[in-house]
């Protein structure tokens, strides 16, 4: 998931993991699985968990093994958390979480779905424990909440026509031939490519990948910009577009690679850290790999950078 644009990111991520401008109500984090699902769960986004006590590093991971069930924020994204068809929690964060909480004496998961702008609101209302949806981690963000270390990395790419005809491999080769640029409501690609020279107004806005590939297919765009991810998944079915190489877009002049992790209240250090001691373990022994490999995830975006180096932004 992508950072949002402004003052929005500390709020939203991700690309694909949150790149939203929250502060208007539209986000990055399309609902493209488990609408019906959000529907039945509704009720479980309406209560409320209790509020950590004053102990230092909070006391929720107790407080979690003894009811043994933490619940998950998710916003409905494939691959990186969604219900599926047959109402089943998954996706690359919630299966994760399934597995590093049961580490932690934590046997049961339970989602929360809401909209992408609303999970850290949500958070630190009290609406559920972490939020697990694949949560790029910035400066703004790392002010309202506290991350585990990122367990993946991640580069844009650009969706375009079946053999690149316009030659189109970064931002700088849209703005140079003037390229038909598209991108998604709230993507951090919109900043990326303003930063590069090309002007706002003449992007084209579309809900998500699905859309940004069907533009680029009818050719009403050159060229569609998201995550390596997503774009790589979203053409794997098509006879009219294809996935450029990733690379990382410049920010301030200098390549920039986004991360996504876990969120959790400030307080909740302990929790925070317990989780980081399991993930590290999986990092390690390969595990974290062979959970997010069925979703798209490549050796390529694993990735041993820190929330720490993050937040720093």
């Amino acid at each position: 998931m992508a950072p949002p644009l402004g003052n929005a990111r500390g709020n939203e991520q991700g690309n694909e993991h949150g790149k939203g401008r929250q502060s208007s109500g539209t986000t990055r984090r399309s609902l493209l699985a488990g609408v019906a699902a959000l529907g039945a769960l509704g009720a479980a986004g309406c209560s409320r968990v209790a509020t950590a006590s004053g102990t230092d590093g909070g006391d929720l991971l107790d407080r979690l093994k003894a009811q043994g069930v933490v619940r998950l924020g998710i916003a409905g994204e494939i691959p990186f958390g969604y219900i599926d068809r047959d109402g089943q929690l998954t996706g690359e964060a919630p299966e994760l979480a399934k597995a590093v909480f049961k580490r932690l004496g934590v046997d049961r998961v339970q989602p929360v779905p809401t909209e992408f702008g609303s999970l850290i609101p949500g958070l630190n209302s009290q609406q559920f424990d972490v939020v697990s949806a694949g949560m790029y981690i910035n400066a703004e963000r790392c002010e309202q909440v506290i991350f585990a270390d990122p367990d993946y990395r991640m580069l844009d790419a650009f969706i375009v026509r079946k053999g690149n005809p316009m030659g189109l491999h970064d931002y700088k080769d849209v703005v140079a031939k003037k390229a038909k640029f598209a991108t998604g409501t709230g993507y951090a690609e919109i900043e990326y490519a303003v930063g590069a020279g090309y002007k706002e107004s003449d992007i084209l806005i579309v809900p998500d990948q699905v859309a940004g590939l069907n533009a680029v297919e009818a050719g009403r765009a050159d060229v569609f910009a998201g995550t390596a991810l997503t774009t790589r998944e979203v053409v794997r079915k098509s006879s009219k577009a294809e996935s450029t190489k990733p690379f990382a877009p410049l920010v301030k002049g200098k390549p920039h690679v986004d991360g996504g992790g876990f969120a959790f209240r400030s307080p909740e250090t302990r929790l925070r850290d317990a989780f980081n001691v399991e993930l590290r373990k999986m990092k390690e022994s390969g595990e974290l790999f062979r959970i997010v490999r069925p979703f798209g995830f490549t050796k390529a975006e694993m990735t041993d950078m820190t929330a720490k180096e993050l937040c720093r932004g």
